[in-house]
């Protein structure tokens, strides 16, 4: 496989395998412990939205896409908690709506729209030099974000309300958290996929959770086998001829499964 690396769009693919996986183990972990797994899918798929409001404006799809997503997590968060209704319901309502709009943008785009499916699905070897610099600047974000915050994320993932009696801001963090997620789908989008990012953000850091409890051990972990699921997974889709996107999500899941097993 190395003389591949001759080819711009293979070295472009290995390169965001691994910007990737740096967001994807950072936030993952959050994602993980503090069990909000399914606010993160409705923010993934509310980003969609997105996707079409750049087809309708003519721009590239990421610059919809991340004021979208950023715009849809914190009207998730907003909801979920400065409103009675239950959580579960606006996720759902605002995930619709969300999908809705982007198929409408979508729809009122004159043409057809290129790439759809890749923001759908995945398709690593379509990603940029362009989206590469996007992913960068993404990823040093969110690590500067978290150096930062690091011991009131800390509070916040394992008791919020102790946090808040002592002090910690955590609504506010919550919600720095939400937009942190936002930009790790933005990420994610051209690895594997709207569909499927959900399973990237979440597999990894639930392996690692079975192993350690100490956070920043986790966030290693989950680091390191997101780069390792990215990289079997793209050689694997390559080696079979199949979609990566789904591949690396496959790749995933089986190291999931293992890891389970191991450890009963």
């Amino acid at each position: 496989m190395f003389e591949l690396l001759q080819y711009e769009f293979i070295r472009n693919a290995l390169l965001a395998v691994l910007l990737a996986s740096i967001a994807c183990g950072i936030i993952g972990v959050y994602v993980v412990v503090k069990r909000i797994v399914f606010i993160s899918g409705g923010i993934a798929h509310a980003s969609f939205g997105g996707v079409g409001l750049g087809y309708f404006l003519g721009v590239n799809p990421i610059w919809g896409i991340i004021p979208f997503s950023i715009l849809s997590a914190l009207v998730m968060g907003l909801v979920s908690k400065r409103t009675r209704i239950p959580e579960d319901t606006a996720i759902g309502i605002l995930w619709a709506l969300g999908v809705s709009l982007g198929i409408v943008f979508i729809g009122l785009s004159p043409g057809y729209a290129p790439d759809l499916f890749s923001y759908l699905f995945g398709n690593i070897l379509t990603v940029t030099s362009v989206d590469l610099i996007i992913m960068l600047i993404l990823d040093l974000v969110i690590i500067m974000v978290v150096f930062l915050f690091y011991k009131e994320f800390l509070a916040l993932s394992f008791d919020d309300e102790f946090a808040t009696v002592v002090g910690v801001p955590t609504v506010k963090l919550y919600f720095l958290l939400l937009c942190l997620i936002a930009l790790t789908i933005v990420v994610l989008m051209k690895v594997v996929g709207i569909i499927m990012i959900i399973a990237l953000l979440t597999i990894p850091a639930a392996i690692s959770k079975q192993y350690t409890s100490n956070l920043k051990k986790m966030i290693f972990i989950s680091i390191l086998l997101s780069a390792i699921f990215g990289l079997g997974g793209l050689w694997l889709s390559y080696q079979l001829n199949l979609a990566s996107g789904a591949t690396i999500v496959i790749v995933s899941g089986i190291g999931f499964i293992l890891s389970w097993f191991v450890k009963q």
